[in-house]
């Protein structure tokens, strides 16, 4: 799985321009599911963002998670993450997992942050969705299981 993960003051994803979720302080998750990837890369994932020490302490150093922050995860699934650019000018997306599989990999994860005491919101599965987020930072990082 691949992940992109921004450090965010706000976010929210959108459908047809009625906004479906929405968080303050927390992390913005861009998931994406590999035709290979299992429930194994789901947990190492989830450990991995939970963990993720990117959110400031007393003395200004990236120190804190964002459980400790009492900060929230906007999940948006995106395909396209898996997009291969390195031919033509047309990504191709044979690497990424076809619409099922992903769709049970990214509630797995979900389902599996909720599980940590993460306060988790997501995105609608398969759709053309409108996100907006204000990066604080900017902290931007990509993630990828083994």
């Amino acid at each position: 799985m691949r992940a992109v993960v921004q450090r965010v003051k706000s976010a929210s994803v959108s459908v047809n321009g009625v906004t479906v979720s929405s968080i303050g302080s927390g992390m913005l998750v861009l998931l994406g599911a590999a035709v290979d990837d299992s429930e194994k890369d789901v947990c190492w994932l989830v450990d991995k963002v939970a963990g993720l020490r990117i959110f400031s302490d007393s003395s200004g150093k990236m120190n804190l998670d964002v459980s400790q922050i009492d900060g929230a995860i906007l999940v948006v699934s995106q395909f396209t993450l898996y997009g291969d650019c390195r031919k033509g000018k047309r990504p191709s997306y044979s690497s990424a997992a076809t619409a099922e599989p992903a769709r049970k990999l990214c509630s797995l994860f979900l389902s599996t942050m909720e599980k940590k005491g993460i306060p988790v919101k997501a995105g609608v599965f398969g759709e053309m969705t409108q996100v907006e987020l204000v990066n604080d930072g900017p902290v931007t990082l990509i993630i990828e299981s083994p």
